[in-house]
């Protein structure tokens, strides 16, 4: 292939992605207009119906970027896209707690989550990008970005209730620093994220939860993108399969946010992943891990975790 096809390839599958983002974004928000007028929270089923619409969207593209790259670029998409979407099951355990801290109904959650998701799109844009910009230049980059991995992995180990307690905080620093700016009322007025009381405009949970939701955004970004990083390098492989991983969460929320906590043993199989791309990233000039393995890797982790946690669910509570 001649540079100048290259370049036409590449132009052409920005451009597709681009065109299936914006067009998945309007559907959602379309889907969801109804529901918001009628305050109407999102049933399991519709929950669901989306999880696998989105699912399918992101596997449709990856055919595509089978037929335009090959064989190898689809594999490094499908594990990059399986480990931003396994990695996004703990973002959904925050986002139970930040809700539930400030007390946001379940039908205004959604909105929530929604621009939760468009201001992410470009802070990964950013942050996938200074990555890539600091490891072209900078090769020993890689063993800080394996630590990170290596410290988020033993992170998931600390268990819920520790991480629970950091995300209470969170929320109470985040509160007391946005009231700095604007003042907040605990009154809830629709989807709206500013109100006006009197002559002064006020803050309503909402926002309050948008901000909060953003920052943990940044956090976890620094965990996933590095391990992201750790199965290809090609900056259209990396962004494509987060943003399509991330454009399925809010419907995933919906679906399992009830049923998280029933997963025990799903942390320790994260951490397992993380653990081993951080290894791999550390032992980058030493072993070359097939990509295929990575992916068996991610695959086995989740699968065998989930079955443990079926087999052997949490004790429940003897006054219940």
């Amino acid at each position: 292939m001649s540079d100048v096809d290259e370049k036409q390839v590449k132009a052409a599958a920005w451009s597709l992605f681009g065109l299936l983002v914006v067009w998945a974004l309007a559907a959602d928000l379309g889907l969801f207009r109804k529901a918001d007028t009628e305050d109407r929270a999102v049933t399991v089923r519709g929950a669901a119906t989306r999880s696998v619409a989105w699912i399918a969207l992101s596997l449709t593209f990856g055919l595509v970027v089978l037929y335009l790259y090959g064989q190898q670029a689809a594999l490094s998409y499908f594990t990059a896209y399986l480990l931003e979407k396994s990695l996004s099951i703990d973002n959904i355990f925050v986002f139970v707690v930040i809700f539930a801290e400030l007390r946001i109904p379940l039908d205004r959650q959604r909105t929530v989550l929604l621009w939760g998701v468009i201001g992410a799109l470009a802070m990964r844009a950013l942050l996938i990008g200074a990555s890539l910009f600091v490891l072209n230049r900078f090769h020993w980059v890689v063993y800080p970005f394996a630590l990170l991995i290596i410290l988020a992995a033993a992170r998931l180990l600390w268990g819920r209730q520790e991480q629970q307690k950091i995300v209470r905080t969170a929320c109470g620093v985040c509160t007391s620093w946005v009231a700095r700016f604007i003042p907040i009322t605990p009154r809830l007025d629709g989807n709206r994220f500013l109100l006006r009381e009197g002559r002064r405009l006020v803050a309503t949970p909402l926002l309050v939860a948008l901000i909060i939701i953003e920052t943990t955004d940044i956090v976890f970004a620094l965990d996933s993108v590095p391990a992201v990083l750790a199965v290809t390098r090609d900056p259209f492989l990396v962004y494509t399969s987060n943003i399509f991983a991330m454009l399925g969460l809010r419907s995933l929320y919906f679906l399992v946010a009830g049923i998280v906590d029933r997963f025990r043993f799903l942390r320790f199989g994260l951490a397992a992943i993380l653990a081993f791309f951080g290894a791999k990233l550390l032992l980058t000039d030493v072993i070359e891990a097939p990509v295929a393995l990575s992916l068996g890797v991610i695959a086995a982790a989740i699968g065998l975790s989930v079955a443990m946690s079926i087999l052997w669910p949490p004790k429940r509570d003897a006054s219940t």
